[in-house]
């Protein structure tokens, strides 16, 4: 029997309601009543000095639920105040207050054919949301159901004109949106430029002046304790006068934050000097045309006009404005761009206004004055044990969720009433997925392969297709959208021309196949349908970073992403974490048809080396399923924009993702990549450069080490980029220092390492066997290299990665009690090195844990109910000196509240101890605001894994 939701009748005639059958559930069973539920006691605490931020006792989630999931929805989503008989204190009551909301509104709004239809939509939602299918975006889980007024778009878009009236409602509304917790783009290209002049006779200021208050708006909004930080996107044109100053405007920022950094100021994310710097609460995208991109490809000119009249103000070189724009993004990773032509071919509103901005991460794209509610659905939900997709679970699924984000703009509110007046009557959607880069990887496909895109483009398109579809029946059962009238030739070619970019799919294996055969039925049958009643949504479906959500649904990746690294933390009941191989590697091992013994030693490959380089058995042309988005084998950049371009044509709106790019990539790596993202069809791109940004607290050696390492702003287009050279900082003649005696393997010696004034550790002596003999002179040469390294910047953590399990004689038992055992001499130095001089974090992330901790973590695996005892406020400190701009140097020790003095004598602001991220991994990510670990990428922005707190992702 057919489980699909169906309308009452065929194409032409109007329905009285939707049918909807069973596809998760069993009549006669509540969904809560097939779940084991248990309850916890959350806690979080603030990693500078221990303090409980938030503390609630006996929450309720099923038992398969991780902590991690049940930790940000209790922190993030249950309302009430704590400690009080209004807080929601389990995960029943916080479905049930959203669905309630949505089943109430689509029987009251004529969605469903009867109670029973109505009944079995809210048990079918309940249960996907229980299980982990699907999430709605986080407003949704804020507002809905509550006093507050019902938000429940994450996505907005303004407009500005050219009048300072405008100017100053962009302020208001943008101040609405932000403290709702959702984010919001604008384009700035009405506003005239500052060489055209004003009525009154004087010059006008432009845009980038009216930036200024709009970013002090944010950061002011984004301290005063939301939920999230501000998130926001500022668009200019590339042919409005001002726009070299725009394209320049974040990396000369990021200069002067590198230069206060230097001072000894705090210029961390959060920190407490980092409010000086401008423009920093915003993405900022140049929106390029076809004309400009063909001039660059020409070798050509263009022209930049004035916004008054249009008259040409300026004729530019194309090749050096784009080559200037490659250069900033490349200084710090903004501007990003948006493809003006490409997105306006598949707008299917054209009649009613173009489309010129975006919201913050660039995946909506619509009308100006407009919103849109996003849902992803988690892929692996939906790959069988058999390695099959379950197509039509899918296929009824998405149609569920679908139904669910229309019927929500009936009950929603929004900031503005124009707002309202635009979301109502053109009613955008943004259903999409989450987990791609898991379910790649969980059927044996690299992420960069044809193979991989072959099946991500299938599933894209179904998804899509099927959303249209419901969306005709939506139009036969309610109606058409208000605008759909005027746009409806638009409309229809549009969708036609998505089914034939359906149709253009290859299909690489199985899988992909019988997606594809769903997907072109679900076209067929929708199209056609719409033909008739029209479509209830302007727009469908587009792919969000899905940060938070992506952690809440227990998902091993985000969005489109592949996955950032083989190795996770995964967090413990009674406090603390432990580093373990993502789930996702054994599943894939076994689908490429490794025994169980062989997946265990590749397991146990990855667990110690954090990737799958020389795995014992695993054959050389699997390496590439396991490839991620940092590391040994990280993809390059170029597959990153492929994976993109594969799916882009199968989507209403866009896709937010970021192409990492390493350290070492050069301005023409950056050029090469926005401009193949125009070719291959995108609607907009952004690039992250490893470490082009001050992301954490960093120190360099003193003035001279910024002269040598910092971005050369003024260098011709074209020409190589500035030499990152790192520099020596000497230790001073008094330095504090330790000595400790030991014995490996019977054999004798005494380890002595120097630390700088503010505890770097800068330098080591080991002592050996007689002096003159070569063992002694081995030792002295190591320490030498070892310390010089230090001295230069060399993260402490970095040695320990390399030289601990290092296997040569003397080796065996050692007369330390925090190492019992030692592979070498060397594997015991770095050891003991790491235990004395690296946070509990980082030493966790490579193993290496004292005798107490070891014991007070099997105690907590084993479900014993205690802390770890006071790991991270006790641990040592990263000790391996600053080092120069562009390398990762572990923070600093200082006592609390008091000031650390630098090299040069200075004083500088105290870096708290933090976690630190494990080798190769996104060594510059922010540090989270409220667990201190640093954050992962997620779209244009970082989620942290700990808490699911945002650096600005709606």
């Amino acid at each position: 029997m057919s489980t699909r939701s169906k309308a009452t009748d065929d194409t032409a005639a109007p329905t009285r309601g939707l049918r909807v059958d069973r596809v998760w559930t069993t009549a006669g069973v509540h969904p809560y009543d097939e779940v084991e539920w248990e309850r916890r006691d959350v806690v979080v605490t603030n990693w500078r000095d221990g303090t409980v931020n938030f503390a609630q006792s006996g929450v309720e989630f099923p038992a398969d639920w991780s902590v991690n999931a049940g930790n940000i929805v209790t922190t993030k989503y249950f309302r009430g105040a704590v400690g009080t008989p209004r807080r929601e204190s389990s995960l029943r009551q916080l479905i049930d207050r959203v669905v309630g909301a949505y089943r109430a509104t689509g029987e009251r709004e004529g969605y469903f054919a009867g109670p029973q239809d109505a009944e079995i939509f809210a048990h079918e939602l309940t249960w996907m949301l229980l299980h982990q299918v699907f999430s709605f975006n986080s407003p949704v889980w804020f507002n809905v159901g509550t006093a507050s007024p019902q938000f429940v778009s994450a996505c907005f878009i303004l407009s500005v004109d050219d009048s300072m009236d405008s100017i100053l409602d962009w302020y208001r509304e943008e101040g609405l949106i932000f403290k709702g917790g959702s984010g919001a783009g604008v384009n700035l290209s009405r506003i005239r430029s500052s060489k055209e002049l004003l009525s009154s006779g004087g010059t006008a200021s432009g845009p980038i002046s009216f930036m200024r208050g709009a970013d002090a708006s944010a950061g002011t909004i984004k301290s005063g304790g939301a939920t999230r930080r501000a998130a926001k996107m500022v668009v200019l044109d590339v042919d409005h006068p001002d726009i070299a100053e725009f394209v320049a405007l974040k990396a000369r920022e990021e200069h002067k934050i590198r230069a206060l950094r230097d001072a000894g100021f705090d210029m961390d994310l959060g920190g407490a000097d980092i409010a000086s710097v401008q423009y920093q609460n915003a993405n900022n995208s140049v929106r390029v045309s076809d004309e400009f991109m063909r001039a660059v490809e020409d070798g050509g000119t263009f022209d930049l006009r004035g916004r008054l009249n249009g008259e040409v103000l300026e004729t530019v070189d194309a090749r050096a404005l784009f080559d200037q724009i490659a250069r900033a993004a490349w200084e710090c990773a903004d501007p990003g761009l948006q493809y003006d032509d490409t997105i306006n071919a598949w707008h299917t509103n054209p009649e009613s206004g173009r489309i010129t901005a975006s919201n913050p991460c660039s995946e909506y794209l619509s009308l100006d004055n407009s919103s849109c509610n996003l849902a992803s659905l988690n892929l692996m939900r939906f790959l069988d044990d058999d390695g099959a997709f379950a197509v039509d679970r899918f296929v009824d699924s998405v149609a569920l969720v679908t139904t669910a984000m229309d019927i929500s703009i009936c009950f929603a509110d929004f900031p503005t009433e124009t707002i309202a007046e635009v979301t109502r009557a053109y009613r955008q959607l943004g259903v999409g997925y989450t987990n791609l880069g898991a379910l790649l990887m969980a059927s044996g496909l690299p992420y960069d392969s044809a193979a991989g895109r072959s099946l991500a483009a299938a599933v894209t398109s179904l998804m899509t297709a099927v959303a249209y579809r419901r969306s005709a029946e939506l139009a036969g059962v309610v109606g058409p959208y208000e605008g759909y009238a005027r746009n409806a030739d638009a409309h229809q070619r549009v969708l036609r021309r998505h089914a034939g970019a359906s149709d253009a799919v290859e299909a690489a294996g199985p899988v992909a196949a019988a997606i594809l055969r769903a997907a072109a039925t679900q076209w067929r049958e929708g199209n056609a349908r719409g033909a008739v009643s029209g479509w209830r949504n302007a727009q469908a479906s587009l792919l969000a970073p899905t940060g938070t959500i992506s952690f809440m649904l227990d998902c091993d990746t985000t969005g489109i992403e592949p996955d950032l690294a083989l190795v996770k933390h995964k967090k413990l009941v009674g406090g603390g974490s432990m580093q373990i191989v993502n789930r996702t590697v054994p599943r894939a091992l076994r689908t490429l048809g490794y025994s169980a013994a062989q997946v265990e030693a590749v397991v146990a490959h990855v667990a110690a080396h954090g990737d799958v380089v020389d795995a014992p058995g695993l054959q050389p042309a699997h390496q590439a399923v396991f490839d991620c988005a940092m590391g040994a084998r990280a993809i390059a950049p170029m597959g990153h924009v492929r994976m993109m371009a594969a799916v882009q044509p199968l989507l209403s709106g866009a896709i937010s993702k970021t192409v990492n790019m390493p350290e070492s990539a050069t301005v023409a790596d950056v050029r090469e990549i926005y401009f193949e993202g125009w070719r291959s069809g995108l609607k907009a791109l952004a690039i992250y450069r490893d470490n082009c940004k001050v992301g954490q607290p960093l120190s360099a050696g003193g003035r001279a080490a910024a002269a040598a390492t910092a971005p050369n702003a003024a260098a011709a287009p074209g020409t190589a980029e500035p030499a990152h050279r790192p520099v020596r900082r000497r230790l001073p003649k008094r330095r504090p220092s330790q000595t400790t005696s030991f014995a490996v393997g019977g054999a004798e010696g005494y380890l002595t390492a120097s630390s700088y004034p503010d505890d770097g550790l800068g330098e080591l002596f080991l002592k050996m066997s007689k002096q003159g003999s070569t063992l002694a002179g081995v030792m002295d040469a190591f320490s030498v290299a070892i310390s010089i390294g230090l001295q230069y910047g060399v993260p402490l953590e970095t040695f320990v990665a390399k030289f601990t399990n290092m296997r040569f004689e003397p080796a065996g038992l050692t007369d330390d009690p925090d190492v019992r055992m030692a592979a070498s001499v060397v594997d015991y130095i770095f050891r003991r090195l790491a235990l004395d001089h690296l946070p509990y974090d980082t030493r966790a992330d490579l193993g290496i844990l004292s005798a107490a901790e070891r014991t007070a973590q099997a105690r907590a695996e084993a479900g014993e109910d205690l802390d770890l005892p006071g790991m991270a406020a006790s641990a040592p400190v990263a000790s391996a000196p600053p080092g120069p701009v562009g390398t990762t140097a572990p923070d600093t020790a200082a006592a609390p509240d008091t000031a650390a003095p630098t090299a040069d004598g200075r004083t500088g602001h105290p870096a708290a101890p933090a976690p630190r991220p494990a080798p190769d991994r996104a060594a510059d990510a922010p540090l989270c605001f409220t667990c201190g670990i640093p954050m992962r990428p997620a779209g244009s922005c970082y989620v942290c894994e700990g808490c699911g707190a945002t650096s600005g992702c709606s």
